[in-house]
């Protein structure tokens, strides 16, 4: 198997495209420029910093733990990114921490129970870092339509309530309708792979030089696993966050929009 190195130079030859994006965003009054420069100079030194830090956690020797560990806080990290995110949803930190922590151990016993991978350093953070960086999207989606969808639909849940109906009863029309927009996304991207998209699991393995047959093999078992976790941290939260909207005594209570 051949492997390859772009070194740093390559690096920043690839910056082409983003001072492209810069000068169009500069051409078209965006406003953009800025922003896209410090996304770029930020993802590359969050990436040294955790190349370096991974070489050490991921290393033959290093002891397992450490890589649990990673992934624990991975998913506090998650929660945080989450909150922040959709700061207008009441206790969604608590709420956020579960869905991850569940997904995470779910497709973990999967992956390394099933024999999918190997329980090795080098593979604990990595799947669960793919997986938490796609669930956290649609997580932030879930709990921000959920919101969304009760506010708008007020009356119609306020008159449910007044008929008799339990609160999660009452909500539960507009939670599915926005798990749908949650979960709706990944279920498109997984669609299209192969076809139009070829995911950086994939691309990474291919360039690497890996067959490309144990490369689609892979992919397949990561997108499975990635669709599978979208899933369960959205209804988690979307659930979670919709409960946390009615009383013990079936009122609706929305909170401020953001």
């Amino acid at each position: 198997m051949s492997t390859s190195s772009i070194g740093f130079s390559g690096v920043a030859a690839s910056l082409v495209l983003v001072v492209l994006a810069m000068a169009l965003s500069m051409r078209d009054r965006l406003g953009l420029e800025r922003s896209i420069a410090w996304a770029a100079c930020r993802a590359f030194v969050q990436l040294v910093a955790i190349g370096g830090a991974l070489a050490l956690v991921l290393a033959d020797e290093a002891p397992l733990i450490w890589s649990w560990l990673w992934v624990a806080a991975m998913v506090v990290i998650g929660a945080v990114t989450i909150r922040s995110r959709a700061s207008e949803v009441p206790g969604l930190f608590t709420l956020a921490a579960i869905a991850l922590g569940t997904a995470v151990v779910i497709s973990q016993i999967v992956i390394f129970g099933l024999g999918i991978f190997p329980l090795e350093p080098r593979t604990v953070v990595p799947a669960a870092g793919m997986l938490l960086g796609n669930a956290i999207a649609a997580t932030v989606l879930a709990a921000r339509r959920t919101v969304a969808e009760i506010r708008e639909h007020r009356a119609q849940v306020e008159v449910r309530l007044s008929l008799g109906q339990t609160g999660p009863e009452a909500v539960r029309p507009h939670v599915r309708e926005a798990l749908r927009t949650a979960i709706g996304p990944q279920i498109e991207q997984t669609k299209i792979v192969g076809i139009i998209a070829l995911p950086g699991t994939m691309t990474g393995l291919l360039l690497a030089g890996v067959d490309p047959l144990d490369a689609v093999l892979v992919q397949a078992a990561v997108m499975f696993l990635i669709l599978g976790s979208v899933a369960i941290t959205s209804v988690i939260v979307g659930r979670g966050v919709a409960l946390k909207l009615v009383t013990t005594d079936h009122r609706l209570v929305i909170p401020v929009a953001a």
